[in-house]
C-alpha cells in the first residue's frame, strides 16, 4: 500500500511539474552598448536591453545600412560575441568578456551572448 501511495505521489509531481510553463530563454543582465551612424550623419549610440542569451540579434540599427555599427561596450554579465556580418555569420568576429569596452575600429553587425 505505501509503495503504490509513493508511486502515486511521485507520478502527480512528474505530471504537476510537466504542465508548469517553461521560462523563456535565459537574459544576460544588464545592456550592450555600441555607436552606429544615424541618418544625419552624426554618431549615435544604440543598446540592446538585457538581451537573450544563445540568440543572435542583429544590430537594429545595421540592417538595410552600409555602415556596421562600432565601439562595442559589454556591460552584461555575459560574454559577447560580435560578428561583423549579420545573423552571426562569417570568419570576422570577436568575444568580449563581461565589463569589456573596445574602440571604434571595431565594427559589428550582430552579437550573441553567452
Amino acid at each position: 500500500m505505501r509503495l503504490r501511495n509513493t508511486v502515486a505521489a511521485a507520478l502527480g509531481a512528474l505530471l504537476l511539474s510537466a504542465a508548469l510553463p517553461t521560462s523563456p530563454a535565459a537574459a544576460a543582465t544588464g545592456d550592450f552598448v555600441y555607436t552606429y551612424v544615424g541618418l544625419n550623419g552624426l554618431s549615435l549610440r544604440g543598446e540592446l536591453n538585457a538581451p537573450n542569451s544563445g540568440e543572435c540579434i542583429n544590430i537594429p540599427e545595421t540592417v538595410g545600412s552600409a555602415l556596421p555599427a562600432f565601439a562595442p561596450r559589454n556591460y552584461t554579465t555575459s560574454t559577447a560575441t560580435v560578428f561583423l556580418e549579420a545573423d552571426c555569420d562569417g570568419d570576422t568576429f570577436y568575444a568580449m568578456s563581461p565589463g569589456q569596452r573596445l574602440g571604434d575600429r571595431l565594427r559589428l553587425r550582430s552579437v550573441v551572448f553567452s
